[in-house]
C-alpha cells in the first residue's frame, strides 16, 4: 500500500497555512500548549526560560502568560513575577524556596490561617521552625529574631481582624537584626492600589520596602469569584531565580484559560476596587453604634487598630469591613444573623461581585493574646447597591 502525503490525519496536522500578522485587538490572544516547537535541535539547547527571553514548554511560559505576568509587575511596583495555581500555593512556593532544615520563620499572630497550618504541619516535618510575634508590636517581632530567622511574613491588614502593623518599624527592626532574612508580604487586600510595599517611608523618612510580596489573584485582580489564581513579585533577580527553580521544580502552572480570564479583569481593577473601599466605608462608618455591635474594624477608621499606620501609608482601603459582635450574644444567635441576610451570601473568599458574610469564634484565633471577646462576623463588600447592603445589615441587627 502506497504512502498518502494528503491523508486528512495528516494534512490537518502538518497543514501549511500561517495566518497573517497584524491582527490586533483589546483581547490578550491566548495561547495553550504544552509543547513548544523549536526550528532546530541547536535552538532547543540553547533556549532558557528563566528570564523570560524565550519560550521552551508550555509549563514555563506562555506569551499569554508573561503578559500577565509584565501587567502584574507594574502593579505591584516590581520587577519579576510568578503565576501560581492559588493565593496558597505562591506562599508555599516561597517557604519552599527560601527555608531549609533548621532555618525559622516568623509569621504575625493574625495571619492568613492556612499560612500558619502549611507552617506548622508541613514545615514542621521538614525541620523548619517558626515563630508567632504580636503585629501591632515591634518588639514582639524582634525578641523572635535569631541568627536562624530565613523568612518573616507580614500580612496588612491582618487576616479577619484587619489590624493594620506598623509596616516601616517592623521592616527597619528586621533589617537591623536579623539581615539574613528574607521579608515577605502577603499583599493582597492592598491589591497592587493601596501602598508599593517595595517603597515606604518610615516616620523617619527614610526609605524601606520588602523583598517580595504574595497575591491571591483569586480577589480584585480576577473579580468575577470564578478564578484561583496566585503571584509572586519581587525586584531582585537573584531572588526570582532562586523562586522560579522551586517553582519549576514544583511543576506549578496555570490554566490558559483562567488567565484570559484575569487579563481580562485588570483593566476594570482599580475601578472595581474604588468602588468597594467606598462602599467598605460606607458601611463600616454606618456600623459603629448599631445594636448587636461592639466595635467595627476597619483600617480607616479612627478607632480600628492601626488606624494612624494606615493613613500613613495607603490612599485606599479594600472592601472588608470585620464586625466584633456584643460577647454577650451566643454564637447560634449571630450564625442566625449571618442566616437570615439576602444580599450576603455565606462563602469564603472576597474582591469579587457578590457580599458574603462569614462569622469566626474570636476565641482560639491566636496564639498570644486575644484582644476581641465577640464572635466576629467579616463582610467582604461586592458590587451590589451600598444602600441595599446597609438595610439588609439593618434588619438583620434588628431580628438579632
Amino acid at each position: 500500500m502506497s504512502h498518502d502525503p494528503s491523508h486528512p490525519a495528516t494534512t490537518q496536522i502538518h497543514h501549511p497555512y500561517t495566518a497573517p500578522e497584524g491582527f490586533e485587538s483589546p483581547v490578550v490572544p491566548v495561547y495553550k500548549g504544552s509543547t513548544v516547537y523549536f526550528p532546530t535541535v541547536a535552538d532547543l539547547r540553547a533556549r532558557q526560560w528563566v528570564d523570560k527571553s524565550a519560550y521552551t514548554y508550555g509549563l514555563h511560559g506562555t506569551p499569554t502568560t508573561f503578559t500577565l505576568e509584565a501587567r502584574l509587575a507594574t502593579l505591584e511596583h516590581a520587577m519579576h513575577v510568578l503565576l501560581a495555581p492559588s493565593g496558597l500555593s505562591v506562599i508555599t512556593v516561597v517557604d519552599m524556596a527560601l527555608l531549609s532544615q533548621g532555618d525559622t520563620v516568623l509569621f504575625p499572630d493574625n495571619v492568613y490561617f492556612p499560612n500558619r497550618d502549611f507552617t506548622r504541619h508541613e514545615l514542621a516535618r521538614w525541620g523548619i521552625g517558626h515563630a508567632v510575634y504580636d503585629a501591632m508590636d515591634v518588639d514582639s517581632l524582634a525578641a523572635a529574631l535569631t541568627p536562624e530567622v530565613k523568612l518573616v511574613w507580614l500580612e496588612a491588614p491582618g487576616s479577619v481582624t484587619l489590624e493594620f502593623p506598623d509596616l516601616t518599624g517592623l521592616i527597619a527592626r528586621i533589617r537591623a537584626k536579623a539581615p539574613q532574612a528574607v521579608i515577605a508580604l502577603d499583599n493582597t487586600w492592598g491589591a497592587g492600589l493601596a501602598f508599593n510595599p517595595f517603597e515606604m517611608r518610615g516616620e523617619d523618612g527614610k526609605l524601606v520596602g520588602v523583598d517580595l510580596t504574595v497575591h491571591a489573584l483569586t480577589k480584585y485582580p480576577s473579580g468575577g469569584g470564578d478564578v484561583l489564581m496566585g503571584s509572586i513579585a519581587c525586584r531582585d533577580t537573584a531572588l526570582y531565580e532562586r523562586l522560579a527553580w522551586t517553582h519549576s521544580r514544583l511543576g506549578l502552572g496555570v490554566g490558559a484559560n483562567d488567565v484570559e480570564m484575569v487579563l481580562r479583569a485588570m483593566p476594570s481593577l482599580s475601578l472595581r476596587y474604588a468602588t468597594q473601599d467606598a462602599a467598605a466605608r460606607r458601611i463600616a462608618a454606618w456600623a459603629q453604634g448599631q445594636g448587636g455591635v461592639r466595635r467595627v474594624l476597619h483600617p480607616a477608621l479612627p478607632s480600628s487598630p492601626g488606624h494612624a499606620h494606615w493613613a500613613r501609608l495607603c490612599k485606599a482601603a479594600a472592601g472588608l469591613v470585620t464586625l466584633e459582635m456584643d460577647p454577650s450574644l451566643a454564637p447560634e444567635r449571630v450564625d442566625a444573623f449571618v442566616d437570615g441576610l439576602q444580599c450576603f451570601r455565606i462563602g469564603w473568599s472576597w474582591g469579587g461581585p457578590v457580599s458574603l458574610a462569614v462569622p469566626y469564634q474570636a476565641k482560639g484565633m491566636r496564639k498570644l493574646s486575644t484582644p476581641y471577646e465577640g464572635v466576629l462576623v467579616r463582610l467582604c463588600i461586592g458590587l451590589e447597591s451600598v444602600d441595599d447592603l446597609i438595610a439588609d445589615l439593618e434588619k438583620g441587627l434588628r431580628r438579632l
